[in-house]
């Protein structure tokens, strides 16, 4: 059992984050694409907003993929928590814990992608 709660987690959990990403580059499932997501990130400090759109977009979709499939799992760990953490530098982190758009659930994520790797991916993976 525990192999396919290590599957159901590392596939939500990717999922999520290719989505994210997707939303970034292509405005899909309710996002800005890059013009208006690069927009935003300009109006935060991240500049160039369009080509850092591009890079975060990149690190989610290719971050996910792996981790959801659970192929090179520390590499795809590592990349959900670097854009975890730049969330919670850039935006979320001034709002506090429990609060409206505050950092509980980067956190939350953060933690899942870093427990997931230390278990490792298990045994219904592309290892």
């Amino acid at each position: 059992m525990m192999e396919w709660g290590l599957f159901i987690i590392r596939v939500i959990v990717g999922l999520t984050f290719i989505g994210h990403g997707v939303q970034k580059w292509f405005g899909w499932f309710g996002g800005y694409g890059l013009k208006g997501t690069g927009g935003w990130l300009d109006s935060i400090g991240l500049k160039p907003g369009a080509a850092m759109a591009f890079l975060i977009g990149l690190v989610e979709i290719f971050g996910g993929l792996l981790f959801g499939i659970g192929l090179w799992l520390p590499l795809g760990a590592a990349l959900i928590v670097l854009t975890m953490l730049g969330a919670i530098i850039m935006v979320h982190g001034r709002n506090g814990w429990m609060k409206a758009n505050g950092y509980e659930y980067n956190l939350v994520l953060i933690a899942i992608a870093v427990g997931v790797a230390l278990i490792g991916p298990g045994s219904i993976a592309l290892k």
